[in-house]
């Protein structure tokens, strides 16, 4: 079991370049099944989460390389429509694979995924709208069993703009005759993204990025080449340790248009921003000022996976903040271990309090989840002392070596073994 050892009190100066985003390679991913061909993907991120993908393509019969990369993905020998508990127990994307499958063998078999436990995630959206397309659904014994041999086009309204429901039922409508029109549908960058590859493989999808996503059935999918895009989660999260820790870091890759919600908060209040082309460069010094209200919402909203690198840059800012969470009701279970470090929260229901401190102390502290834990990790940057961070296998669902990239800003950070 691996956990981080840091050492507070560097500021932050360098420029990265940031690597493909776990949230669209992930959807990218689950697409290949519908492609009887070869599929190259660049700029492969080694996540954990995108390496249990893997395995579950893998599983299915896919074949996979991996080289300076690329990724290529040969789904012309995929054989199973089922997915067995402990591949979807690893990574809770795993979902994605439902509408996939349909796509191609109009059946499936899924067991319930796994994933990060920060509260009801129900996959009833998911299930609810293949219903309405015709998709007869039962769930035993663990196992999601669908059955899309009378499948049709149609319109699908969410009853909340859910970014997995949206990306499931582009892939399951795509090879099927006809127009579907998923309404209120979920509007962030990485559907846009699944949008962009599915019409680079032949699909006819449009609308992606607007709540009205429209999906013209084709006979078949090509194979093709393509590029996902940067992660804005891990651009903001070295964003907000930036503004906790001073300096002036330059990050490369990602689009600011997708980060205008945490811009528009931090600059000129925690940092001062310039954002130009492909390009964001943060500088901070002194003590940043606190937000006030934040609140969470769905794209283009404050993203809920930032809440927490929010909180913990709260934590030493001067004045009192609010902090809503609105997507998910269990996004807290990081305050604990913060207030071990000095900091000053208080918790009731979805929301957090927080009255910032000069500073926070270096201490033993644990992450139950991905976002919480790279909290801690910040937390840990800017302590008095030394911060031990357990739980590193959380942090590597999203980040790759972030050990490296933060102590190549030169942030004093190891992995070291229990």
């Amino acid at each position: 079991m691996s956990k981080f050892l840091i050492h507070g009190g560097r500021k932050l100066f360098g420029e990265l370049q940031i690597s493909a985003a776990k949230n669209a390679y992930l959807p990218i991913l689950a697409a290949c099944v519908l492609c009887d061909g070869k599929v190259e993907l660049h700029n492969y991120p080694y996540y954990s989460d995108t390496e249990s993908m893997c395995k579950i393509l893998s599983k299915l019969g896919a074949k996979l390389q991996i080289s300076d990369g690329v990724l290529c993905v040969d789904g012309s020998s995929i054989f199973s429509h089922s997915i067995e508990s402990e591949l979807a127990s690893l990574v809770r994307s795993s979902i994605f694979m439902l509408g996939a499958l349909l796509g191609r063998f109009k059946k499936a078999k899924v067991a319930y995924p796994g994933g990060c436990e920060i509260g009801a995630r129900p996959i009833d959206i998911h299930l609810e709208s293949f219903r309405k397309l015709g998709v007869e659904v039962s769930e035993r014994h663990g196992y999601i069993h669908c059955d899309a041999s009378k499948m049709h086009s149609g319109r699908v309204v969410l009853e909340f703009p859910s970014v997995g429901a949206t990306e499931s039922l582009m892939m399951a409508s795509v090879l099927s005759k006809g127009e579907t029109k998923i309404l209120n549908a979920a509007k962030e960058p990485e559907i846009v993204d699944l949008q962009n590859f599915l019409n680079k493989m032949g699909a006819k999808v449009s609308g992606a990025g607007s709540d009205e996503v429209k999906i013209e059935g084709v006979k078949t999918l090509n194979s093709c080449s393509f590029t996902p895009i940067k992660d804005r989660i891990i651009a903001g999260t070295y964003i907000i340790a930036t503004a906790m820790c001073g300096g002036d870091v330059t990050l490369c890759g990602v689009k600011p248009e997708h980060l205008a919600s945490l811009i528009d908060k931090l600059d000129k209040t925690a940092c001062l921003i310039e954002a130009k082309g492909d390009k964001i460069r943060v500088q901070a010094s002194g003590r940043p000022l606190s937000l006030g209200k934040i609140e969470t919402s769905v794209y283009p909203g404050l993203p809920t996976d930032l809440q927490a690198q929010i909180l913990a840059l709260q934590t030493i800012s001067e004045g009192s903040s609010i902090i809503c969470e609105n997507v998910f009701e269990s996004r807290f279970k990081h305050v604990p271990e913060l207030i071990k470090m000095g900091a000053n929260v208080a918790i009731k229901d979805r929301v957090a309090f927080v009255r910032g401190v000069p500073k926070l102390y270096g201490a033993a502290v644990t992450g139950l989840e991905l976002r919480g834990t790279a909290a801690l990790v910040l937390a840990g940057l800017v302590a008095e002392g030394y911060t031990t961070v357990s739980g590193a296998r959380h942090i590597d669902r999203g980040y790759h070596k972030i050990e490296d990239e933060l102590s190549s800003l030169g942030a004093d950070i190891q992995r070291v073994e229990d």
